[in-house]
């Protein structure tokens, strides 16, 4: 770690030299108030990238859908025990990076050892229950007792300091404050097992949109949904053949689920047939949905 002081230049700067920035992720104060700089081997230091390109802010890149991310809470009893194991085995390294106290940490291996305990005399019960359910019912039933004779009583592990109630919703605030730390980023929460798992977007070889067309107030209303993929798509495309000859033509960019098409019905039966596909951006992804068609007019 390197003392701060003011007109300070970084060393590890792309190029060598250049003043260290207020949001500079490797500035911290220390326990005496001083400020320092976390140097190339230091817990959480943040490698320093090129320079920006003067000229990139003049260019507009595409907007790309972020893959989102299940919840890094682990959903089974058993994982989420090991979750604040690993979580526990792991902060030490980064206290001082993220300005954690003394309490927080051991409130967290209080959680985490007492959640275990919790669980392992869960798991006593348990397999007791489920011993003197099965001798219960030979005693009822008849049949030829194990040589074992009856149950033993189930002998629960060494007891630990209980805490209170919410050991998740703790957790979840500790790790909302580290995450929110400038020095954070994903391969420290990889290691302390607050990563959740990236989501998978719908496979766009097979994915189409699927909807349904009806009759409304004098209007043909296009029934669709993001079929639960929304996270990964902007808008759907929607086209329309009116059985006039010019075959299917541009209807609409819809990025709200049903839509209302308020072109007036024809004064004499007519077939309008609609179909759509889904958009990321300016590029159709996926496939064309199957064609739906509705009598309209007369």
């Amino acid at each position: 770690m390197l003392p701060l002081h003011w007109d300070a230049v970084n060393p590890h700067s792309i190029p060598p030299g250049q003043p260290y920035r207020w949001d500079d992720p490797n500035l911290f104060f220390g326990p005496d108030g001083l400020g320092y700089a976390r140097e190339p081997g230091d817990p959480g230091f943040v490698p320093y990238g090129p320079p920006p390109d003067p000229l990139s802010s003049l260019i507009q890149p595409k907007r790309r859908k972020a893959m989102p991310k299940s919840d890094y809470i682990k959903n089974r009893d058993a994982e989420f025990s090991a979750q604040l194991t690993t979580f526990k085995l792991n902060i030490g390294s980064y206290v001082t990076t993220f300005g954690l106290t003394t309490a927080q940490v051991e409130a967290q291996a209080a959680d985490a050892a007492y959640f275990a305990y919790a669980l392992a005399c869960q798991e006593v019960c348990i397999n007791g229950s489920q011993q003197w359910t099965a001798w219960k019912d030979l005693i009822r039933d008849g049949g030829t007792p194990p040589a074992s004779g009856a149950p033993a009583a189930g002998v629960l592990p060494p007891a630990v300091p209980a805490v209170a109630p919410g050991v998740e919703a703790r957790f979840r605030a500790l790790v909302k404050l580290i995450k929110a730390h400038p020095a954070y980023n994903e391969g420290i929460g990889q290691l302390l097992g607050i990563e959740g798992p990236q989501q998978t977007g719908p496979d766009f070889a097979v994915f189409k949109p699927v909807f349904f067309v009806e009759l409304r107030g004098g209007q043909v209303f296009l029934g669709w949904t993001w079929q639960g993929q929304s996270a990964y798509l902007d808008m759907i495309e929607l086209v329309v053949d009116r059985s006039d000859g010019k075959g299917f033509v541009f209807l609409a960019q819809d990025t709200t689920p049903g839509y209302a098409d308020s072109t007036p019905l024809p004064a004499t039966p007519a077939k309008w047939t609609y179909k759509a596909i889904f958009r990321v951006g300016d590029q159709r992804v996926g496939q064309w949905s199957d064609e739906v068609s509705i009598t309209v007019g007369g």
